[in-house]
């Protein structure tokens, strides 16, 4: 029987991975799990010996989404699919485990006045009172990186990942278009509109000595923006706005029902976002519809002159 161990398979797959050019987004998920399933195993067993039943007591003792539970399933299944063709294991035992079916949440696009309490809350802190002094405010550092971001995100419908991925050399205000590497490095050319490239030149006017092959969003130490830092920075805006639940993907949401809303058809659409399917589009479809029919409701001229 193959004694190579399981944390021994998680290096050889992580090496086949890289090779196969597997997006460190996916590659960080993937060992993420690999370490929360090693931690659960106690002892570091030979990948031969691990059963179905392993991987579904891992399963049912996480407390978190099932979305995630999903990806952990994801995960377990492509090292598994490995160890088979290496001949480290005889099948693929997490096919044997259910996978779980995640929970559908709503898709709550911002409205236009949630991105305008946004965008003006960027410049000032909210008023504050010091003991003996008067009440006051600060100026917020990055308040244009942090525009560039909001304006980029709102009119592109940008991954997280890509966009801490962006180079400044990828972006061309001139023509008003980035060029981006998504899911699969597959790339798409994005076109932005002129408003958001007068903001990108501010923000970029500022970046003294940057060079075109530099990130285009910078951290305060001037490393580029991890998908986690660009989360914990729109979450700090939106509780300044007043603003809940702020986070990326609601930016591509809020992009995907008002080009539909404003007459974008659903296949450009699919292009823009970077789907290899139509399914997502549908749902903002069926979205943008269920806006129309509320709006002719309203505008209706039988309905309004009661014929």
């Amino acid at each position: 029987m193959n004694q190579i161990t399981f944390s021994q398979a998680v290096e050889g797959y992580l090496l086949a991975a890289n090779a196969r050019h597997l997006s460190p987004h996916t590659l960080e998920d993937y060992l993420n799990t690999y370490r929360k399933f090693e931690l659960f195993l106690v002892k570091d067993p030979p990948i031969a010996n691990i059963n179905s039943h392993h991987i579904e007591e891992f399963l049912k003792n996480q407390t978190v989404s099932k979305k995630t539970i999903l990806n952990y399933h994801t995960g377990l299944s492509a090292l598994w699919t490995w160890a088979v063709k290496e001949e480290l294991v005889e099948s693929n035992i997490v096919h044997k485990v259910a996978r779980v079916k995640p929970e559908k949440k709503a898709i709550a696009p911002y409205s236009q006045d949630d991105i305008q309490a946004l965008l003006s809350t960027l410049n000032q802190s909210k008023r504050y009172t010091r003991p003996g002094k008067k009440e006051c405010s600060h100026s917020l550092p990055q308040a244009e990186r942090n525009r560039a971001i909001i304006y980029l995100l709102l009119d592109t419908g940008l991954r997280a990942s890509e966009l801490c991925k962006l180079r400044i050399h990828e972006v061309d205000i001139k023509n008003q278009r980035v060029k981006v590497m998504g899911k699969g490095t597959k790339e798409r050319i994005l076109p932005f509109s002129a408003r958001t490239g007068q903001v990108l030149w501010k923000y970029l006017a500022q970046r003294k000595g940057a060079t075109a092959g530099d990130a285009l969003f910078i951290s305060k130490t001037g490393r580029p923006l991890t998908r986690m830092t660009l989360l914990h920075l729109l979450i700090g805006i939106g509780k300044r706005a007043g603003v809940k639940g702020v986070n990326v993907h609601r930016f591509r949401h809020t992009f995907a029902i008002n080009y539909l809303r404003n007459g974008g058809d659903p296949w450009s659409l699919q292009m823009i976002l970077g789907h290899s399917s139509m399914e997502t589009v549908k749902i903002y479809l069926a979205l943008a519809q269920a806006d129309l029919e509320k709006t002719h409701k309203i505008a209706s001229p039988v309905d309004n002159w009661r014929l």
